[in-house]
């Protein structure tokens, strides 16, 4: 699987390309998604459903009979303004897929071919659904990401497992990591004003401060995790925003304040949450007041640990064991993560740095990664499948 792989590798790299010179946002995907849909098509044998989920895209491969499995990859990219002088640089100014997604997609239409060719040559037994997700990196009006929405829509009515993979630039080519358990945390959003009374600056005691009061507030919400928390579950409280006032005589009525919460574990979740309010209300006795807003987002991603054991039986198959790896994904999230709750799933990621030793970090500028881990990607995806359809891996051990 890995030879035809690289076989299709020029075809992976020229569908990459094409798809990094014209990014598009979250569930604006209709240029994508109709190369996605083409390309389908052209493969032949294969069922498209297109405005799956607003923008998204399902294949089919099937036998009519069997279990189904679904593979994904999203297709969105983010509003960041491309800094690199590669000839597949964006085209669309201030859009830039920096985080991989065209790689994802490129990688998935390369497994279709694949697993065309092998539904002729093994005779498999079952169904294959691609899904090109929209929208991973943001949220629609409603609140709900391209996964939720390809849900509703029934992209993963009777699919047995499903399975992903995302690249990893900072890790190198050849290499792999696919956890059991926790592979990715829950996000929560929130945004605050710290209310007091503005005035003049030559007068703050005829005032309510919000910037006086904005420092115990600091102070609390940044000890959530270090005293608040149970210091053996992970979470994360990160403050990305604080705006107030417009000059330095003047004394505003008002301070805003925005961050980021991440956990794994349910109950810490809602712990966060409780411990953020518990924070901003330490104005109240100082005289000010506050107003919170939280946007809840993704579920913490849980890698069934049968599933990621077949990624890492397949990946150690082609690349060895040695370098097949299992040291977690952070506290990053992933809206994949609504697809492990309708059936038992897995995510790895796939090391895609550039030899140059150059920091590429995701959702950056300078984003970019190594072409040639594209086969390897295609090919896990592929065989993990392939004997999943065949019998050869089974959903034994799953919670």
């Amino acid at each position: 699987m890995l030879d035809k792989a690289k076989s299709l590798s020029a075809e992976m790299i020229r569908l990459r390309r094409d798809i990094h010179a014209h990014p598009e946002l979250s569930f604006q995907e209709v240029r994508t998604a109709q190369l996605v849909a083409d390309t389908l098509h052209e493969i032949g044998g294969i069922t498209v459903k297109t405005g799956v989920g607003k923008t998204g895209v399902v294949g089919e491969l099937s036998s009519g009979h069997g279990p189904t499995i679904a593979i994904r990859a999203d297709m969105d990219a983010l509003p960041i303004l491309e800094q690199t002088d590669t000839p597949y640089a964006s085209t669309n100014d201030g859009v830039m897929h920096a985080c991989g997604h065209d790689a994802h997609t490129a990688i998935l239409l390369g497994v279709a071919h694949l697993l065309k060719d092998s539904f002729a040559t093994d005779g498999l037994q079952g169904t294959v659904r691609f899904l090109f997700q929209p929208a991973e990196e943001n949220n629609d009006s409603e609140g709900l990401s391209g996964a939720p929405r390809m849900i509703e829509d029934g992209a993963m009515a009777g699919v047995d497992a499903v399975i992903a993979l995302h690249v990893e630039s900072t890790r190198p080519t050849g290499q792999i990591c696919a956890p059991s358990g926790w592979s990715s945390a829950a996000v929560d959003s929130f945004e605050a004003w710290l209310v007091g009374a503005g005035g003049h600056g030559a007068y703050p005691h005829e005032t309510v401060d919000p910037l006086w009061l904005l420092s115990p507030v600091l102070a609390a919400l940044h000890g959530i995790v270090a005293r608040r928390i149970n210091p053996m579950q992970p979470a994360v409280m990160s403050l990305g925003q604080v705006h107030g006032g417009t000059a330095s005589n003047v004394i505003p009525p008002e301070v805003y304040i925005e961050g980021t919460l991440r956990s794994f574990d349910p109950q810490v979740r809602q712990a966060l949450l409780a411990e953020v309010e518990r924070a901003l209300s330490i104005v109240r006795p100082l005289g000010g007041d506050y107003r919170l807003r939280v946007w809840p987002g993704y579920p913490a991603g849980w890698n069934d640990p049968a599933v990621s054991g077949w990624l890492k039986e397949v990946a150690g198959n082609f690349i060895g064991d040695a370098h097949v790896f299992e040291d977690g994904m952070g506290m990053g999230a992933e809206d994949f993560a609504y697809m492990c709750q309708e059936a038992p799933g897995a995510m790895f990621l796939l090391g895609a740095a550039l030899p140059d030793g150059i920091h590429r970090a995701h959702h950056a500028n300078n984003f970019d990664i190594d072409e040639n881990a594209l086969p390897l990607g295609a090919a896990i995806l592929a065989e993990t499948t392939r004997r999943f359809l065949t019998g050869d891996l089974k959903l034994t051990g799953t919670s």
